[in-house]
């Protein structure tokens, strides 16, 4: 037996996590370390959780391909993969601001005509 497969058995904790990050790996060298949704640089220096960390998102949920295969695969902040990851404060401040430029443009051209 190789020594992969015994370590699969004797420690799985150790091993799922040296599977995690080999995926994460993986994927950055493909991807880079930019976030899939916000464009925003990803922090690999954190520990696991943190909003701004990585996290391993299904880019679609196809039958044809299983949901593991790295091609299906992308990373993301922990904060952009959230269930509601539109709801972070950064978020809604940008919303926001734009929200209030944009009544402010509204306003400016009632004034003019």
């Amino acid at each position: 037996m190789s020594g992969s497969i015994i370590a699969k058995y004797v420690n799985p904790w150790r091993f799922r996590r040296q599977q995690a990050e080999l995926r994460v790996k993986t994927i950055r060298q493909r991807d880079g370390d930019n976030c899939r949704r916000c464009k925003r640089p990803i922090r690999f220096d954190l520990t696991d959780g943190h909003d701004q960390g990585p996290k391993v998102e299904a880019i679609t949920f196809d039958t044809a391909t299983p949901s593991d295969a790295i091609e299906n695969l992308c990373l993301t902040h922990g904060r952009c993969n959230s269930k509601h990851g539109c709801d972070t404060a950064e978020v809604k401040e940008r919303a926001r601001i734009k929200h209030e430029a944009a009544l402010f443009e509204r306003s400016r051209k009632r004034r003019r005509a």
